[in-house]
């Protein structure tokens, strides 16, 4: 009876020891949060599809805006800085997050900072990519006579050299302390977990960009709208300039119907984020809902091509191009896209 007791007694530690991290620091180790092995099934295979689909649709935009000289523009150069950074998403940054989806972190501790370095740097690079384009846009409409002049692809280059660089300075500011001594808010070994000021980040990658983009684009529906009058109250009985007119309208109208999906996407896919960053509360490391909250984030940079480039005409023409290897006949790059 005793030896069996005995047993009994010790049935609880070898269960404990299982549920930890770490089995050789039984003090200071992590617990694991164990879930569903189908829940769990579901999140790796929606992270891979995703990280091979926004990879993949990404890979296609920078190949036709670098390969085709016809699509050395300063709107189309914006275009590839955005799909550099949304295939570096798909690349690199979604793999990683299969090893956050994970109940316990293994890797280093600076590989951790390293990782949300990068991820703030390509989300910041994003969400500035998207500001500069709204400027284009509205330069285009608002200003078009002066838009050569004023939009330049070297100042175009500039200013995308100058969103990298400053997206990976803020990045590096604001995960400092971490840097500094990785793992310091670790609570136990086991754990990823990084600290900083949320309610900076969110006035400045978040509010104001937000604003600005709104702004901006408020301003070119009302431009367009005033045009569009301006129009129809000068229309004569010429057959031309109704066919002229109604064309404008449509574009108008597509032009609309492009920025409010625009809008609507990014803030569909950022604002949970951001929304439980201001609240304060913390979501734990590899739980159901962290996971969803990042899948959000990053299915944003999968829709990224799908918004700025595949309603354009000569997007589909070039995948066309690239999928059946024409481009690799001499002078492809001179084919007629546009």
């Amino acid at each position: 009876p005793d030896l069996r007791c005995g047993f009994c007694l010790q049935l609880p530690s070898i269960t404990e020891e299982d549920e930890l991290c770490y089995l050789q620091f039984l003090n200071t180790s992590c617990k694991k949060h164990t879930r569903p092995h189908s829940e769990t099934m579901l999140g790796y295979i929606g992270l891979s599809f995703i990280s091979l689909l926004t990879a993949f649709l990404n890979l296609l935009v920078i190949i036709s805006i670098s390969h085709f000289r016809q699509l050395y523009t300063p709107t189309n150069i914006l275009l590839l800085s955005l799909a550099v950074a949304d295939f570096i998403v798909g690349l690199l940054v979604i793999p990683l997050q299969i090893f956050l989806a994970e109940p316990c972190w293994f890797l280093d501790d600076l590989v951790c900072v390293l990782f949300y370095v990068l991820v703030f740097s390509i989300i910041n690079v994003s969400i500035g990519n998207m500001v500069l384009i709204s400027v284009d846009r509205y330069v285009a409409i608002c200003d078009p006579l002066r838009y050569p002049t004023k939009i330049t692809q070297k100042r175009v280059q500039i200013f995308v050299l100058l969103c990298w660089i400053y997206a990976v300075f803020y990045s590096f500011l604001l995960l400092y302390d971490n840097l500094k001594q990785p793992g310091r808010y670790n609570s136990c070994y086991g754990e990823c977990v990084i600290t900083y000021n949320g309610a900076v980040d969110i006035v400045l990658m978040f509010i104001l960009p937000i604003t600005a983009i709104i702004i901006l684009y408020m301003r070119v529906f009302v431009v367009a709208v005033s045009q569009a009058r301006a129009m129809r109250s000068h229309i004569a009985a010429v057959t031309l300039q109704r066919s002229v007119t109604v064309t404008a309208k449509k574009s108008e109208m597509k032009a609309a119907r492009t920025l409010g999906v625009l809008v609507a996407v990014f803030l569909m896919c950022y604002c949970p984020s951001y929304c439980i960053s201001l609240s304060g509360y913390d979501l734990i490391m590899g739980s159901s809902a962290n996971t969803f909250i990042n899948f959000l984030v990053y299915f944003n940079s999968c829709l990224n091509p799908v918004i700025y480039a595949f309603f354009y005409p000569w997007f589909r023409k070039s995948v066309k191009l690239i999928v059946t290897l024409e481009i690799l006949q001499p002078n492809s790059c001179e084919a007629n896209i546009l």
